[in-house]
C-alpha cells in the first residue's frame, strides 16, 4: 500500500483563472524538480487565442519572425481545415528559448492546461536544456534576440532595396532551407547573440578595406585552367560542401552583402530546428512520460479530483493511440505512441527486468534508479541510436512487430524478412532505427566543384541511398532557385550504385542584385 498526502484541490470543475494556472505551474514544478529531478529553464506561460494559435502555426511556432509570404499560405491552410472543424489545433506550442515560452489555448479546461503545463513547460523544457544535440545545435538564451534582429534587417532591407527582391532572395533561401545546416558539430558552440555585432563587425571591415584604387591595379595575365589544380581549387573553396546556403554565403559571386546577411538568417533558422527533426519520438515520448508521471502523483496527493483524472487519461491516450498496420488510420509510427511506451518499458526493465532484458539490456536492469536512467538516456541519444539501443524484445512482442521487404524485382508477394527470433529482433530494430537517422532518409546533396576559369557552372553531386531518386520535377525547381542566387549555371548529377548518371541543370532566370 502507498500512503499519500491529501493535499487542497487546485481546482474544481474545468473553469480556471491566472491565479489557478499559477497554482498549476507550482504543484507541477514541485513534482518534476524534487520527485522527478528534472533540470529546466525558467518558465514563461502565455494564454492565446485560437486566432493567435493559428497566427503561431504560420511561423513554425516562433513568437517572432520576419515576413514572407508563405506563412501566410500555411495560415490560410491551417485555418480553412480549422474552420471545418477538419482539424484541432494543438493543445499547446512550446519555444526552445530561456526562458521557455509555453503557449496554452485559452479554450482549454483545468484539466488541460495542468497537463499541457506538465508536458510543455517541464517535459519538453528539460529535453531543450539536456539533450547533446540542443546542446551543440541551439542557443537558447539567443535565439529570441536573433529573431527579434531578422524581423528588424529584413523588414529594413524591404523599405531599401524594395521588396521584390528582398522576396524572390528569400524564396530562394526557403526553397534550399532544408540543405542549409551543418550535420557536424564544429569547434565553437554558436552564439546567436553575437550575431548583430558580427554583421557591424562585417560591415566595418568592408567599409576600412574599400579603396577604389586597386581596380587601377593591373591583373595579369589570366592563368589556364590547367595551371590550377582541382584539389587546391576544391580546398580553397571548403569543397566538397553539404550546407549549400552556407557555401552561397560566402562564395556567390553576385550577391550583395545584405543578401549572404538573409541567407545566414535563414540557415540559423534552419540550424535551429535541425535537432528536433532528429528527436521527435524522444522529443514528445520524454513530454508525455512526464505529464503522465506528474498528473498521476498529483491525483495520488489529491490535488485533482477522480473526475479531472479521467478526463486526462481520455486524453493522453488519443495522443498515444497507435492504430495497426491494417487500420486505415495508419499512417506509420505515433512518435508520442513509440516514445512513451519506450519510456515505461525502460521502466520495466529498470526495476523488474526478466532473464531477457538482463542479457539484451545489462547496463540498466534492475538498477532501480527509473529517472536517473532516463534522464541519461534523454541527454544522449537522438532517436535513431535510442531506438537502436533500447527498443527491447518485449516491446517488439507487445506491437507485434514485424520487417516486410519489398523486392522490386520482384512482381508478386513481398517477404517477411524478420520474425520473433534472436536475429529477427535485432533486424527489426535495426531497420527501424534507420527510419528516424536523416543519413538514411535524407538526401546528402553536395557542392563538389566550381569551373572558375571557365563558365563557373556549379556542380553538385547526389549519391543514391536505398533506391531512392530525387523527384525530377521539384528537384528542378530547387534548382532554379540556387542557380538563381549562384547567377550562373548549375548542374546536379545523381549517381547509383551502378555508377549510373542522371543529370538535372538550370539556368538563372535573373540575376538577385
Amino acid at each position: 500500500m502507498t500512503l499519500t498526502m491529501t493535499r487542497e484541490r487546485l481546482f474544481e470543475g474545468s473553469d480556471w483563472d491566472f491565479a489557478t494556472l499559477q497554482r498549476i505551474h507550482d504543484a507541477c514544478e514541485d513534482i518534476a524538480l524534487k520527485e522527478l529531478g528534472l533540470d529546466v529553464y525558467p518558465n514563461q506561460i502565455e494564454v492565446i487565442t485560437s486566432e493567435q494559435m493559428l497566427d503561431a502555426y504560420s511561423s513554425t511556432g516562433m513568437p517572432l519572425f520576419y515576413r514572407h509570404w508563405s506563412f501566410g499560405k500555411h495560415r490560410a491552410h491551417h485555418e480553412a481545415f480549422y474552420r471545418r472543424g477538419m482539424r484541432d489545433l494543438a493543445y499547446e506550442i512550446v519555444i526552445n528559448s530561456s526562458p521557455c515560452i509555453s503557449y496554452l489555448m485559452e479554450e482549454n479546461t483545468a484539466t488541460m492546461q495542468t497537463l499541457v503545463i506538465a508536458h510543455a513547460a517541464f517535459g519538453h523544457n528539460h529535453f531543450f536544456k539536456n539533450n547533446y544535440l540542443f546542446k551543440l545545435w541551439t542557443d537558447a538564451e539567443g535565439i529570441l534576440d536573433y529573431l527579434d534582429f531578422a524581423k528588424g534587417y529584413i523588414t529594413r532591407c524591404e523599405e531599401r532595396y524594395g521588396e521584390a527582391i528582398v522576396e524572390k532572395t528569400l524564396d530562394a533561401a526557403h526553397a534550399l532551407m532544408s540543405h542549409g545546416v551543418h550535420r557536424h558539430a564544429g569547434k565553437t558552440k554558436l552564439d546567436l547573440r553575437l550575431e548583430e555585432k558580427r554583421l557591424q563587425e562585417r560591415r566595418l571591415h568592408e567599409e576600412q578595406m574599400f579603396n577604389d584604387l586597386w581596380r587601377t591595379v593591373p591583373t595579369g595575365p589570366k592563368r589556364n585552367a590547367a595551371d590550377i589544380s582541382l584539389d587546391k581549387r576544391r580546398a580553397a573553396l571548403g569543397l566538397p560542401q553539404e550546407n549549400i546556403l552556407y557555401f552561397l554565403e560566402k562564395s556567390a559571386p553576385r550577391l550583395m552583402p545584405w543578401q549572404r546577411e538573409i541567407l545566414r538568417i535563414v540557415r540559423h533558422v534552419a540550424q535551429y530546428f535541425h535537432p528536433q527533426r532528429q528527436t521527435k519520438v524522444m522529443n514528445e515520448g520524454t513530454a508525455t512520460y512526464v505529464h503522465y508521471q506528474i498528473m498521476t502523483r498529483l491525483h495520488e496527493r489529491g490535488q485533482i479530483s477522480d473526475g479531472n483524472y479521467l478526463e486526462f487519461l481520455k486524453s493522453h491516450s488519443n495522443v498515444v493511440f497507435q492504430p495497426n498496420y491494417d487500420d486505415r488510420r495508419f499512417s506509420g509510427f505515433n512518435p508520442y505512441a513509440l516514445g512513451f511506451a519506450m519510456m515505461q518499458d525502460i521502466e520495466r526493465i529498470v526495476t523488474k527486468p526478466t532473464e531477457e532484458d538482463r542479457a539484451w539490456f545489462p547496463d540498466i536492469a534492475g538498477r532501480n534508479d527509473v529517472m536517473g536512467v532516463l534522464r541519461g538516456i534523454w541527454a544522449d541519444f537522438r532517436d535513431e541510436s535510442f531506438i537502436s539501443q533500447y527498443l527491447s524484445p518485449h516491446l517488439m512482442r507487445q506491437w507485434r512487430l514485424f520487417h516486410l521487404y519489398d523486392d522490386p524485382e520482384q512482381t508478386e508477394g513481398m517477404l517477411v524478412s524478420a520474425i520473433h527470433d534472436e536475429r529477427g529482433y535485432r533486424r527489426i530494430r535495426r531497420q527501424l532505427s534507420k527510419e528516424y537517422d536523416i543519413g538514411w532518409t535524407d538526401p546528402l546533396i553536395e557542392i563538389v566543384d566550381v569551373d572558375l576559369s571557365g563558365d563557373r557552372r556549379l556542380l553538385l553531386r547526389h549519391d543514391i541511398i536505398n533506391n531512392a531518386q530525387l523527384d525530377a520535377t521539384e528537384a528542378q525547381r530547387v534548382l532554379q532557385h540556387l542557380a538563381d542566387l549562384w547567377s550562373y549555371d548549375v548542374l546536379l548529377q545523381e549517381v547509383d550504385r551502378e555508377q549510373t548518371i542522371r543529370e538535372i541543370a538550370a539556368t538563372p532566370r535573373y540575376v538577385l542584385s
